[in-house]
């Protein structure tokens, strides 16, 4: 009575192509991107507007290839200010949290400078740093990590005052200490919260990098992007200029795939926001 014949089994679904959706994840948006750059290429040609004001893709892409070994050293330079500036910022905003939870006193009595150093423009303050700092790029790390530090600490807090009371109720009835708590419990469950701040962190990054450049006005061999796009728009080469910006934009895509990799690697095995449901 108990035995399911073949008849009566439930038929199970045949399984859906896994890859489906990550071939049209990838490919609606290169598609779209494809089609925006026809549109575009056409109502340069069909108008006939000058290079000078509105260059092609083609134009864009012919600057590109021909001013490449000029570009190209300068994109290494504001992508190492990049990636030094937000992993300053991560030792320093993970450090700070850490430090801000373990007292409510000390959270009311620091945190007010994080928030004053994050609301004031990094453009109003870059002179000073400049003048301040031993060297233009030292001041250009300042600037870049002032900007993606506050994201990350502010995210590291949230996440580390999200502990659920439940299990801090079950560390402290098994006698654990504070560090415990914290290197056991309190940064496992922050993890979620450390990703988005590494990942709104990683686009402020670069954005801080680039401002810092335009405020310092650095030029020469060493200079970044920020300063061939000066460059280009002092000299009306508004090809190489749109060229620098799609290394810039680029760029900026391949830190957010980085920091969402990252991200996910470490969330995809336990955490709901990157495990994969039915419904």
């Amino acid at each position: 009575m108990s035995d399911v014949t073949a008849e009566t089994a439930i038929p199970v679904p045949p399984r859906p192509w896994k890859y489906r959706d990550t071939a049209l994840r990838i490919l609606i948006p290169i598609g779209v991107v494809i089609g925006l750059l026809i549109i575009w290429q056409a109502i340069v040609t069909i108008n006939e507007i000058p290079p000078y004001i509105l260059p092609g893709p083609v134009l864009v892409a012919k600057a590109l290839v021909r001013d490449w070994a000029t570009l190209f050293p300068a994109l290494l330079v504001t992508a190492q200010i990049t990636f030094i500036s937000l992993m300053l910022a991560l030792a320093g905003g993970v450090g700070f949290a850490v430090f801000l939870v373990q007292s409510r006193w000390i959270e009311t009595a620091f945190y007010p400078i994080a928030v004053i150093l994050q609301v004031t423009p990094i453009v109003a303050i870059s002179p000073l740093i400049l003048i301040y700092a031993p060297s233009t790029q030292v001041a250009l790390l300042i600037c870049a990590f002032l900007v993606a530090f506050f994201p990350i600490l502010s995210n590291m807090v949230q996440g580390l005052k999200s502990v659920d009371h439940n299990l801090l109720n079950l560390f402290d009835l098994y006698g654990a200490s504070r560090w415990q708590t914290l290197l056991y419990l309190k940064l496992p469950a922050s993890l979620p919260y450390f990703m988005t701040g590494l990942r709104i962190g990683g686009g402020l990054a670069l954005i801080a990098a680039v401002v810092a450049e335009f405020a310092a006005g650095s030029a020469g061999a060493g200079s970044g992007l920020a300063f061939r796009l000066l460059e280009a728009q002092f000299r009306l080469n508004i090809p190489r200029l749109f060229a620098a910006l799609l290394m810039l934009s680029v760029l900026g895509v391949l830190i957010f795939m980085l920091t969402s990799f990252i991200a996910w690697l470490s969330l995809h095995r336990w955490h709901e926001s990157s495990l994969k449901r039915e419904n």
